[in-house]
């Protein structure tokens, strides 16, 4: 038999949709002595001569009866959650009037006079504690991990044990939590000691054995814990040990002089829901998603905010995500947008903006720093003249990275820049940098010892500054030196009219607007089928224009 009982003892966690007043749970105990598997040993062998027929063995099966017989030594309780049963040490101190304390002992002691009229009383050995019991609180508070003789609780054990019998409806409701101090920037001792433990409602009930010898139940002594079920309010059931679904019953001996061995399965038993109840339960919740979802909906509106029409909206939000390949450490980056003609933003429109410094680490052969910096912009584009051949120029991103040493040294590792994307999505763009230098090794020894080194008066020099006029920029003469790399991540967003008028995808796109249209998948089908009628319209008109004889030769042949 000792090959057949389980020794995993351990918790399992269960998560159930379900109201927890359905959980049953069947809890069914034997004793397991002596005396006992002696008469179950006889009893089998006495089955097996019977079938053999070779002698009569009533002796021994009435002697197995005697034995083995009595009603205490094996127990079968269906329990509810949360539902009290009382033991033999309950019915005796709250039967008398005068051990209630409480209002609680005083239900139980209603209960009990109850009990004893109807005599309805289904439990010997088993019983239960439930949440609003002390032996539930008493048990939590006094459980330590470990075993010393003088064992003080810390501050945190006794936080926790208090977070536990803290009920669903004491809770503050979200909604009347202050908006206006979400942070606390100096918290007192006070103030940390009582928020610093996250407070999970949680419900427990002791599933108990009294496991006394005959005749001597009611012992607190015999009290031993059978099972341990916790539910919290996610609908998270932990049940210590678990359901002995496919394993065999678990063994408990007892202590003192006369130690006994008990067995005991702990089964769910809990009625299952009916294919119609299911169906039912999904419509109902899928009723009420709906409702929801139509109730966000009448919140955020069914009119999102347009642009005006003729304007297209540009976002861009942004990341700096690393640089590398730089020279010195503890590295920052000034950045700044430059719109081109017909392009503007909001007064309040923040166009530029500076890193945090950032240390270096190695990768590889190369020095990287981690910014992971966000940034964003928003734009409006708005052509006047809409001649033919003019394309619309993006807006630009100029930078300059820069490296602070712990002496406030501070020097330019390098310039560059970044056109925004034409497109709307996710991009990842890797752009190389470089920074002036001057001739000679005293600007080097400069730029090493006490910082500093030649900087542009216009960052835009870069590229091609938007004050030139001219057709040709010279920069025959200036040195330069190739320094790191800087990478962006930018996700862009265009938001316009246009792009959501139908029969502005089936015109000719004269204006700057409907070009940027075509970018998408639809504007380029709109575009093949539109040259496709147009070729086939060319072609019916010449053959009309053709003459008559011709046409008839052309068939004849």
């Amino acid at each position: 038999m000792a090959e057949s009982w389980s020794s995993d003892a351990g918790e399992s966690v269960y998560r159930s949709r379900d109201s927890v007043k359905n959980l049953k749970i069947r809890v069914r105990i034997q004793r397991i002595t002596s005396t006992t598997v002696f008469s179950q040993k006889i009893q089998e062998q006495a089955a097996e001569q019977r079938e053999k027929g070779l002698i009569e063995l009533s002796t021994f099966n009435t002697q197995a009866s005697s034995a083995g017989g009595r009603p205490d030594d094996e127990e079968d309780v269906t329990v509810g959650w949360q539902e009290k049963l009382f033991s033999q040490f309950e019915l005796d101190l709250f039967r008398t009037e005068a051990a209630c304390q409480s209002p609680l002992d005083r239900q139980y002691h209603n209960e009990i006079l109850q009990l004893e009229k109807s005599g309805t009383r289904k439990n010997h050995r088993i019983f239960t504690y439930t949440d609003y019991d002390r032996y539930t609180n008493l048990e939590e508070h006094c459980h330590s991990v470990t075993t010393p003789e003088m064992h003080t609780p810390t501050f945190l054990a006794e936080r926790m044990s208090n977070v536990r019998r803290r009920r669903q409806e004491r809770r503050i409701a979200e909604g009347s939590i202050s908006k206006s101090r979400l942070i606390t920037w100096d918290p007192s001792e006070e103030f940390v000691k009582n928020n610093h433990v996250i407070n999970t409602p949680v419900q427990t009930m002791h599933i108990m054995g009294d496991l006394g010898p005959y005749g001597k139940l009611g012992q607190r002594e015999n009290e031993y814990v059978l099972c341990t079920l916790r539910v919290d309010s996610n609908g998270v059931i932990t049940v210590k040990p678990d359901f002995n679904s496919c394993k065999g019953p678990y063994r408990l001996e007892t202590e003192g002089e006369k130690q006994e061995l008990w067995s005991y399965v702990v089964e769910n038993v809990s009625l299952s829901m009916s294919r119609e109840e299911q169906d039912r339960e999904q419509r109902v919740h899928k009723d009420l998603y709906i409702r929801h979802k139509e109730y966000l909906n009448s919140l955020v509106g069914q009119d999102f905010e347009m642009p005006p029409p003729g304007i297209l909206r540009l976002l861009v939000n942004g990341e700096i995500v690393s640089a590398q390949g730089y020279e010195y450490d503890n590295l920052y980056i000034h950045y700044f947008f430059e719109l081109p003609n017909n392009w503007s933003s909001q007064p309040f429109q923040q166009l530029s903006g500076v890193t945090q410094t950032c240390s270096t680490r190695s990768l590889g052969r190369e020095n990287v720093a981690y910014f992971s910096y966000p940034f964003s912009c928003e734009a409006y584009f708005r052509k006047e003249d809409e001649s033919e051949g003019s394309d619309p120029q993006w807006p630009v991103l100029y930078f300059k990275v820069l490296s602070l040493d712990s002496w406030q040294r501070y020097r330019t590792e390098g310039y560059g820049y970044l056109v925004i994307p034409a497109t709307p999505g996710c991009h990842t763009l890797t752009c190389a940098t470089w920074r002036p230098v001057q001739s000679g090794t005293v600007a080097e020894l400069r730029r090493f010892f006490i910082g500093g080194s030649p900087e542009l008066e216009d960052i835009s020099y870069t590229r091609v500054p938007g004050t030139f006029k001219g057709e040709r920029l010279s920069r025959f003469g200036f040195r330069s030196e190739t320094t790191g790399s800087v990478t962006f991540k930018l996700h862009c967003i265009q938001h316009s009219r246009a792009f959501i008028d139908a029969n502005a995808l089936r015109k000719r796109r004269r204006s700057v607007l409907d070009r940027l249209g075509g970018f998408s998948q639809q504007s380029s089908i709109y575009n093949v089928l539109d040259a496709f009628q147009k070729a086939r319209r060319r072609m019916q008109e010449a053959r009309e224009s053709l003459p008559q004889d011709l046409l008839n030769s052309t068939a004849s042949a």
